[in-house]
């Protein structure tokens, strides 16, 4: 099994895990990082992001046909979350162990990992990226003709 396709498993298992935590045992540590200022309930806001979350997850191992789409949608999911990783740390909110400063400081820095991972496993980083996309074109074209 080539490291990519265990790469995108993982996330994607990692994605549906933290997902399905955002909606059981986890709810209010997630909750707690809801920064002040975001304007939805803090209740719905963890419900809606673990939905995505296991949905982006699950999508990222049972479709691996469409591993660069969501690979590019779990990226910008990473992104769009990252001011509540701001937040916590700015408004200095404990919550997962985090109850320095130092901690959640050091945590902003494995949001870019996040990312990076995302857009490895499902194929958009590299030259190699661009060789696979270019033969993945080449056999829809051939498969498009017969």
């Amino acid at each position: 099994m080539k490291a990519q396709t265990v790469g995108r498993v993982l996330l994607g298992s990692a994605m549906v895990g933290a997902g399905v935590l955002h909606l059981t045992i986890q709810r209010q540590e997630f909750q707690a990082q809801v920064p002040d200022w975001f304007p939805l309930d803090e209740d719905l806001t963890v419900i809606g992001s673990g939905v995505v979350e296991m949905a982006l997850g699950g999508a990222f191992i049972a479709l691996p046909r469409h591993r660069r789409t969501i690979g590019a949608l779990l990226a910008a999911f990473f992104v769009a979350i990252f001011p509540g990783n701001i937040g916590q740390y700015l408004e200095g909110t404990d919550a997962f162990g985090l109850d320095t400063d130092r901690a959640r400081f050091i945590r902003l820095f494995f949001q870019p990992v996040l990312v990076l991972w995302a857009l490895w496993a499902g194929g958009l980083l590299g030259r190699r990226a661009e060789e696979r996309r270019a033969e993945e074109l080449a056999t829809e074209e051939v498969e498009t003709r017969e």
